[in-house]
């Protein structure tokens, strides 16, 4: 068996836990103050904990971005920040990026690993955070956040194991072991 290093850092940023508190927050927040959609018809009304939703979504950015430049820290600074420009969007990062980095996406990076729920699970959520951003905020519904809440757990536990592999199999110039 082999074990690869693992660093501290898949979570340890002073952002990470000021992003944790939010989502806290977010969810324990008295239904109450969502009143104010119980006059949308059921098929369109957005749940009134979408904001979590969406607050997840750009805490898992961050931390892609975090994943990409720790990784690949190796590299010439100018040409892993051109890179990151030049693949700037999170489905690019997901899919584009992080092959041309590891050879594989993102997703089927979390599925060899074992945690093909959280794979399934942020894909539906990159989705219905995109069709909640261009028009659709109902694309973001009670079932999405519930299922949200419910995988936060094993989604850390994955983005952990995915990032100490990855941070954890670079040679000491930034690229991924053959």
């Amino acid at each position: 068996m082999v074990i690869h290093p693992t660093f501290a850092g898949a979570e340890g940023r002073y952002e990470d836990y000021i992003y944790l508190q939010m989502l806290q927050r977010e969810w324990e927040r008295p239904t109450a103050e969502f009143e104010r959609f119980s006059h949308f018809a059921d098929s369109e009304r957005p749940s009134a904990r979408a904001a979590l939703v969406v607050l997840f979504w750009g805490y898992f950015e961050t931390r892609v971005e975090r994943l990409h430049r720790t990784a690949m820290r190796g590299l010439p600074q100018r040409v892993l920040d051109d890179e990151l420009r030049r693949y700037s969007g999170i489905g690019s990062r997901l899919h584009d990026l992080y092959k041309i980095f590891f050879g594989t996406d993102y997703f089927e990076d979390l599925r060899a690993h074992g945690f093909s729920v959280v794979a399934d699970l942020l894909k539906d959520i990159h989705e219905r955070r995109n069709e909640f951003t261009h028009g659709k905020p109902q694309a973001i519904n009670d079932a999405t956040v519930n299922a949200l809440v419910e995988n936060l757990k094993g989604e850390h536990e994955a983005w952990i194991a995915v990032y100490n592999r990855r941070v954890g199999s670079q040679d000491d110039r930034g690229a991924p072991e053959g």
